[in-house]
């Protein structure tokens, strides 16, 4: 512990002292540098300050929600200007020993000056990150996005050509704090009229108490033709804090099942229903969370037991390391996998046909949009919330619609 602490003293320390000598290079006002380590101080104050207040009995709050937010927007900018700084440093080194020992004059000085056009540079690059990720939190978080995605299978029964499904996942009610957007991104889940509405889990941080000021919202959801279902993501388990005992961690997690049927979800508990449209029918499989590093209670083959494998079969899993390690190769051969849990780690870069990067593209083989197997496919929706850091840059919340057909995609 003290080892650590040493270590983040050490750490900002450091990209303190070189983002001030960014700063100083361009701006000689005193009162102006004054003010800028007076700012600097009184944040890193307050956010000692108040991750030294988390209850982990509690969880997260709005408060470590703030304080996360402020942490990455200060420090980042600073990161960067601390990488230009030290390579000006490396430089000025170099340079001074070469004109020590090479170039003769009583004149000459060890170490040049500063350039201020480095400075100038590091901060205007600074200033990307900073103006993202300050975005990101005050209106990036609920930028909600429609994502359409038709999808063709060869095995589709013909009664649900043209079917269309609306994927959402990752609500996170306790990370809410704006109803006029909720409410707005509940409208367009409407506008949508999908003929079935598959939520993949993850509807609080921790508590179902998080989503008591929600439910009437989310319960305006209109109801389908064939229906609303769901499943759970690992935070639906309230693993992630300390509780007074297991019996009430056990009745959180009842609370938190028994809000699904509140908002007029079909809660699918390692379990599969049919839905049919005229003599044609396929399977909804929905297993409770399996992850590779995370909590393993689902039962793929309990869910589906008593489908064969000519059933036309989707499958709702909260992480897709699911599909990876237990699904796409499957005997069973589930034709669709719907699932959540990685938010495109809420920070990314996405221009269609041109990139697609996050950092969570080096924990996560799947980890937003749609990837393929063998005819068999697999949707990672980007979430609809947002956890731990209160904003999105460049990885929106996300709806999903999917059209289901029948026939071979015509490339």
């Amino acid at each position: 512990m003290l080892f650590r602490l040493l270590f983040f003293v050490l750490f900002v320390g450091i990209i303190e002292v070189y983002a001030f000598q960014a700063f100083k290079t361009i701006s000689r006002v005193k009162w102006v540098q004054y003010t800028y380590i007076l700012l600097s101080v009184a944040i890193l104050i307050y956010i000692i300050y108040s991750f030294t207040q988390f209850d982990r009995r509690v969880g997260q709050t709005q408060q470590s929600l703030f304080t996360l937010g402020l942490l990455l927007i200060t420090v980042i900018p600073k990161i960067i200007l601390t990488l230009f700084m030290f390579g000006e440093d490396f430089y000025r080194v170099i340079s001074g020993l070469i004109s020590h020992f090479f170039v003769s004059g009583e004149n000459s000085s060890f170490l040049p000056q500063r350039r201020k056009f480095v400075s100038q540079v590091a901060l205007g690059i600074a200033a990307v990150p900073f103006l993202s990720l300050l975005y990101g939190v005050t209106k990036g978080k609920y930028n909600f996005k429609v994502i359409k995605q038709i999808l063709f299978f060869p095995d589709l029964p013909e009664g649900f050509d043209g079917t269309t499904i609306t994927h959402i996942s990752d609500i996170h009610s306790g990370s809410f704090d704006d109803a006029e957007k909720i409410k707005y991104a509940v409208d367009l889940i409407n506008e949508q009229k999908s003929d079935v509405i598959l939520f993949t889990g993850d509807i609080v941080n921790t508590h179902a108490t998080e989503m008591q000021q929600w439910t009437e919202m989310f319960k305006g959801i209109y109801n389908p033709k064939f229906g609303k279902y769901s499943v759970l993501g690992n935070h639906d388990y309230g693993e992630y804090i300390d509780w007074p005992t297991q019996k009430a961690k056990d009745e959180n997690f009842e609370a938190i099942k028994d809000l699904h049927q509140q908002i007029d979800f079909k809660l699918l508990l390692n379990e599969h229903v049919k839905i049919k449209s005229g003599s044609d029918e396929i399977a909804i499989v929905g297993v409770e969370n399996w992850g590779h590093n995370f909590k393993k209670v689902g039962d793929l083959n309990k869910a589906s037991d008593g489908l064969s494998v000519n059933d036309f079969k989707i499958l709702m899993s909260h992480d897709p390391s699911h599909w990876e390690y237990e699904v796409k190769n499957n005997q069973k051969h589930f034709h669709l996998t719907l699932s959540g849990h990685t938010h495109g780690m809420q920070f990314g870069i996405e221009i269609p046909g041109i990139i697609k990067w996050s950092p969570v593209q080096y924990v996560y083989k799947q980890w937003a949009g749609l990837y393929e197997n063998l005819g068999r496919y697999i949707y990672v929706n980007r979430g609809f919330g947002f956890h731990a850091y209160p904003g999105r840059v460049g990885i929106w919340p996300e709806i999903t619609v999917i059209e289901l057909k029948k026939g071979e995609k015509v490339v």
